[in-house]
């Protein structure tokens, strides 16, 4: 990881806990243009980038949401978006998430920590929910499987 890609509160030894906003890796339906991009209320938008290759991807409750994941191999990249949001709107994104869905660090690309909202492994194994690694991402996905 170069820490001249690091965020100025990592290169002093902060975590984004003791910010007073987060950035955060937006990587399934509150993509912009996916149904629920209102859930990041007026967060500003940081860029498109993907996540570094150590994450698996799958499609969690029949489709319903994205189930990201890291792993010890065999992993790829997720694509995405970020965006920085104050800590209120941290909060009200938290509460829209679907259930066993909860928020963690992943590594982007560049090497930057960020938070993403991620899925316990072993609920994905236990309903077996399809991997959709190779769809190269969620709006990806959702077209492919809309598509006859």
């Amino acid at each position: 990881m170069g820490y001249l890609n690091l965020p100025s509160y990592q290169k002093i030894g902060m975590t984004q806990t003791d910010l007073a906003s987060r950035r955060v890796f937006i990587c399934g339906s509150a993509l912009r243009g996916q149904p629920d991009h209102q859930n990041l209320q007026a967060a500003q938008f940081i860029c498109e980038t993907q996540t570094s290759p150590l994450y698996r991807f799958h499609a969690a409750a029949d489709g319903w949401h994205p189930a990201i994941y890291a792993v010890a191999e065999g992993g790829i990249s997720i694509p995405g978006e970020v965006y920085e949001l104050t800590m209120s709107q941290y909060d009200h994104l938290i509460s829209t998430e679907p259930p066993d869905m909860y928020p963690g660090d992943i590594v982007l690309e560049n090497g930057e920590i960020v938070t993403a909202i991620l899925y316990p492994r072993a609920l994905v194994e236990q309903y077996n929910w399809p991997d959709i690694s190779h769809y190269g991402g969620w709006a990806a996905y959702k077209r492919a499987v809309a598509s006859p």
